[in-house]
């Protein structure tokens, strides 16, 4: 007998709290300028969700990733198909496969700009004092 998928409710919380475990990662070691862009609406996007944000040193881009992939390992049991970037810790990428993970160095981050790339998205952007400001 064959599986049956999710249905869209199930995926769509199971996303959130994904997403939520990651938020979590990032924030429990200072990310800086965190933001969450929706792709789902878009035809191109290789994924459903990005999660992008900066750190100040080398050290603190891979104390983030880190923290990241422990929160989601830990609280989900869940693991990233990928991670690219840790050796260098300039940008740090962590495919989640559903959300895919951006932690920058903040000269990087100036430098490669893919909140303008992917500027049709849906973005929320996380505050410092972690309250969220949808952003059309």
């Amino acid at each position: 007998m064959k599986a049956s998928s999710p249905n869209p409710q199930q995926q769509d919380d199971s996303l959130q709290r994904l997403e939520h475990l990651i938020l979590e990662g990032i924030l429990d070691k200072k990310g800086e300028a965190i933001v969450s862009l929706d792709l789902r609406k878009l035809t191109e996007a290789m994924t459903s969700k990005m999660i992008i944000c900066e750190a100040t040193s080398k050290p603190k881009v891979k104390a983030i990733a880190d923290n990241v992939q422990i929160n989601v390992k830990k609280k989900s049991g869940e693991y990233p198909m990928k991670t690219e970037g840790m050796q260098n810790a300039e940008w740090v990428l962590i495919d989640y496969f559903d959300i895919i993970v951006h932690v920058f160095l903040r000269e990087q981050r100036n430098f490669y700009q893919l909140e303008e790339l992917w500027s049709d998205a849906e973005f929320t952007h996380y505050e410092d004092d972690h309250k969220l400001k949808k952003v059309e």
